[in-house]
């Protein structure tokens, strides 16, 4: 996500706390006029395209059967449907890639007739539609707007009907990202009704739009076939399509929680054993099918699903798939406190007692604006004490989203990036000075590990390598999975770290020095460029690795990207094969030397 600024929420003076009645007392907001053309059209055209039926089509019916017959007219409607429903049907090849693996040699699967009517709304044509909006009702052009932007009509309805038809499409926006947020199964969601959208088949969004859809796919079938540079590894990765989509547990607890029962064995292929040790992380809620290729690259290993809100007061919601021992784990000492109160003791003095979060969500790149803090302080004074139901749900809605906390009377403000620090389990100022801005701090933070999460899972290495461990870091960040195994005691004889941004090489720079480290550090800036001479030559002069560690960048896998939401065909998140690569050169090299 971009660092949101004051300017972002122009739009959002005119928030309306309309009420839902409001909108049910409007004929124009009646299902019977939801997709009713404008006054500007003939009666009999804007009849039919109220049914539902695409504009395109209708004018075709009634040129060939003129106006004087309806009934003929609309049985031609209703075979053009037909004939649209079988034309779809002979091409049931074609392929949704974001599904389940099923039949295609890359994982992907055949799309259902409701997987098409989704994706035609995500993916549709706006230059297509702007004067059929303009025809529509204040509300429908609004939901027809949200739908272009990626969501989906039934949380486009919902916040609409939440937050007025009034209301900015920023607000809107704000209020479905909110929602989705609350709606998360932490067990702390705050959930709200969504209505049912429905459109006819043959309509504008199940007609016209499925021709297009189905040249998207032959597109976007062909831009997943990967590329030369994976083409071996694609052939040599076990691939078993009958197998079912891989399905997130609930809760997310991965093999065990310190402290609890947990699963201590399982087989791992043959071709996954290390040494070396490798560990791989990137957020969970990424689109269907991409954790089933990732489990594929890395020799079927399932992976490990866990929030973060089972070791520190923050959510993060994350998989890990590794080859590490799951015997003999412990967490790091002392046990960070799981509260937001207990983390924040000055906020317990001014929490609301209808605020019920005790834990923060997600802790993201960026932070609300000030505008934003205004604008709740501004509502809660001007409601009862305690706020209406309506006030509070709205102020709880920002909260979840941007992970406000209380610090004085009607007050609400973001975390200061100390406590973003401190919640993600870092050292005091470990993203501070040394030329780093605040918007530095929080991008570099929220892209990082949950270190006490990760030491957990990596503390089995201290009895396997007492005398400390050689690691390679790819995508290091800001040195999380370096201060986790520092933390745990485990001495870095030798840190290969391999990041873009210089703001984040310099910070785990300044760290390395800090810690006063006696290992080498040699530091890189693009893993596309760790070749097998270089990492041949660094295996030849430090004995090999014994970990490879990283976690490749989620911009086009995480759900608040709605432009560029592209899985691991993205141009950044396809950066993982990239992992596997080096992974898989570092086998064989250590392999040959051996």
């Amino acid at each position: 996500m971009d660092w949101v600024s004051d300017n972002d929420e122009k739009d959002s003076e005119n928030f309306s706390w309309d009420t839902d009645e409001n909108d049910k007392e409007s004929p124009a907001n009646s299902p019977e006029k939801a997709l009713e053309a404008g006054p500007s059209q003939p009666s009999l055209y804007s009849h039919f395209i109220g049914m539902g039926f695409h504009r395109d089509m209708v004018e075709k019916a009634i040129k060939e059967n003129g106006e004087g017959n309806v009934e003929t007219i609309l049985e031609t409607l209703l075979t053009y449907s037909a004939i649209g429903s079988n034309t779809l049907s002979e091409h049931e090849d074609v392929l949704e890639c974001e599904d389940a693996p099923e039949r295609n040699p890359v994982g992907c699967s055949v799309t259902s007739d409701e997987d098409f009517f989704y994706d035609d709304l995500l993916d549709s044509d706006d230059s297509l539609d702007e004067d059929f909006k303009e025809g529509l009702p204040k509300k429908d052009q609004k939901l027809l707007t949200l739908v272009d932007m990626g969501f989906s009509p039934e949380e486009a309805a919902a916040a609409i009907d939440r937050c007025g038809v009034d209301s900015s499409v920023l607000e809107l926006a704000d209020s479905i990202h909110a929602a989705q947020m609350a709606e998360e199964p932490d067990g702390t969601g705050w959930g709200y009704s969504r209505p049912r959208f429905e459109a006819a088949e043959g309509s504008s969004y199940c007609s016209a739009r499925k021709k297009r859809r189905l040249m998207e796919e032959k597109r976007r079938l062909k831009r997943s076939c990967l590329s030369q540079r994976r083409g071996d590894y694609v052939k040599r990765s076990s691939m078993d399509f009958e197998d079912a989509p891989m399905v997130i547990p609930k809760p997310m607890i991965g093999f065990g929680l310190p402290y609890e029962k947990c699963i201590t064995r399982r087989t791992l292929p043959e071709a996954a054993i290390g040494p070396p040790y490798f560990y791989y992380e990137n957020v969970a809620l990424a689109p269907k099918g991409v954790w089933d290729t990732i489990s594929r690259f890395l020799y079927d290993i399932e992976p490990e699903f866990v929030d973060s809100k089972h070791f520190c007061a923050a959510a993060r919601k994350r998989a890990y798939i590794h080859n590490l021992p799951l015997e003999n784990r412990f967490p790091l000492l002392p046990i960070p406190a799981k509260t937001i109160q207990e983390v924040l003791p000055v906020t317990k003095r001014w929490w609301p007692k209808w605020d019920h979060r005790t834990q923060l969500n997600c802790l993201q790149t960026c932070i609300a604006s000030a505008k934003l803090t205004d604008r709740i302080r501004m509502a809660l004074e001007n409601s009862s004490d305690p706020p209406t139901p309506r006030v509070q749900e709205y102020v709880l809605a920002e909260c979840r989203k941007w992970n406000l906390v209380w610090v004085g009377h009607h007050k609400l403000a973001p975390l200061e990036p100390d406590e973003v620090e401190m919640l993600l389990g870092f050292p005091n100022n470990h993203t501070r000075g040394g030329g780093i801005s605040r918007t530095d701090r929080y991008k570099s933070l929220g892209n990082s590990f949950q270190v006490d999460t990760v030491a957990y899972h990596l503390s089995v290495l201290k009895r396997m390598f007492p005398n400390g461990i050689n690691l390679l870091s790819l995508f290091s960040g800001i040195g999380g999975a370096e201060v986790a195994i520092q933390k745990l005691g485990i001495n870095l004889n030798l840190v290969v770290s391999v990041e873009k941004s210089k703001i984040n090489r310099n910070i785990v720079r300044s760290w390395w020095e800090e810690t006063r480290q006696k290992g080498d550090l040699i530091d890189l800036d693009d893993v596309q460029q760790l070749n097998g001479d270089r990492l041949e030559s660094l295996i030849k002069r430090y004995g090999g690795f014994d970990l490879v560690i990283g976690g490749s960048p989620c911009n086009n896998l995480a759900g608040s990207n709605r432009h560029t939401r592209d899985g691991l065909e993205g141009q950044h998140s396809s950066l993982f094969y990239d992992y596997f690569r080096i992974l898989d050169l570092v086998k064989c090299i250590m392999g040959q030397s051996s």
